[in-house]
């Protein structure tokens, strides 16, 4: 997919910030694309770059409007049809993330058949996938695993690759979430690769590399979510980690979008190595990584003390501290760079 820049963010009326979550990941991680967000009445979302009509966005040069909201089961809602068909007519582009495929909405794909527009949906893979074989393969891996979903898993594999790579490491980010891939421009969306292939697939976006080499794979879900274990377990066995960080958002009691309790960060620890050793006997956690948004100063820099005493491992907020003492962990586990 060659998805043209820059971006105009669609959000529509969505809920809150976390069902904005690829908007605002594009322009945390990209934002010299983001030229202006399009938000529905009731939008509780901001992305934090200007609000724009769509012929206001095109006239300041945008090429593509992204789908940038998600809700469950990646559904489109029926009265945001209307605000793609006018993108169309426009002649942008637009790109989605979610499970619903533009092209099969006949309102939106005879508009952009009408006007020579591209639909790009990054959930579906034109990729073939074989199964996953489990077999040991070179280079080193880390994966980023959740107490929940979205509590920062590919934030903390990004933050990972930059301060890896400042500090002399060979690393890269792989995406296997919608956001991620268009954010580096390749990868996965691994909830949407069927079942008996997920772990084939990440075998396929981590393939064999140089001994020093570490990809940094994008984490889904969680291991202790009923909707979406399922995902986790064979994005675990496919990426073969080396190593994992655990990410983790501390006011939650329950997990998102439904009833059941948050498991404790020694419960996802003890369940990942178990999991994980099928196809790395060696697997082992390198680091905590809260995402501290909702706690002032004090609060967080109590709670990532306490959490790494009690854990003995490096305890981060990837955005409020950074990542270094992961990297460090990294190096002496594993080797310093280079």
């Amino acid at each position: 997919m060659q998805i043209v820049t820059p971006y105009l963010l669609f959000l529509g009326d969505v809920p809150d910030a976390l069902a904005a979550k690829t908007a605002l990941g594009i322009v945390d991680w990209r934002p010299e694309w983001c030229i202006g967000q399009l938000r529905l009445p009731g939008c509780k979302a901001d992305a934090g770059v200007p609000d724009l009509g769509i012929a206001e966005a095109k006239a300041a040069g945008v090429r593509t409007m992204i789908v940038g909201a998600v809700n469950a089961g990646g559904v489109l809602p029926d009265h945001w049809i209307a605000s793609i068909v006018e993108a169309l007519e426009a002649g942008l582009d637009v790109a989605s993330g979610l499970h619903t495929k533009l092209g099969d909405i006949p309102a939106i794909r005879e508009a952009a058949e009408r006007n020579g527009a591209t639909l790009f949906d990054v959930r579906h893979s034109s990729e073939r996938f074989p199964t996953g074989k489990g077999t040991k393969r070179s280079g080193k891996r880390l994966l980023t695993v959740g107490t929940d979903c979205s509590v920062g898993k590919k934030y903390t594999a990004l933050a990972l690759e930059a301060a890896m790579r400042e500090a002399g490491f060979s690393a890269d980010f792989r995406a296997t979430g919608q956001t991620g891939v268009f954010i580096s421009g390749r990868g996965v969306a691994i909830d949407a690769v069927v079942a008996d292939f997920i772990s084939g697939a990440v075998e396929w976006l981590s393939p064999a590399a140089d001994a020093d080499h570490w990809d940094l794979v994008e984490g889904q879900g969680s291991l202790f979510h009923p909707s979406f274990a399922g995902v986790s377990l064979g994005l675990l066995h496919g990426a073969q980690p080396d190593a994992f960080v655990v990410c983790h958002e501390p006011t939650r009691t329950r997990m998102r979008g439904v009833q059941h309790p948050l498991p404790s960060i020694e419960d996802v620890i003890d369940l990942t190595v178990r999991c994980g050793s099928l196809t790395n006997p060696d697997i082992r956690c390198v680091g905590i990584a809260i995402n501290t948004a909702a706690l002032d100063d004090a609060a967080a820099t109590a709670l990532l003390a306490e959490t790494a005493g009690r854990l003995s491992l490096p305890a981060v907020d990837p955005i409020r501290t950074g990542v270094a003492p992961i990297v460090a962990e990294i190096g002496r586990v594993f080797g310093k760079a280079g």
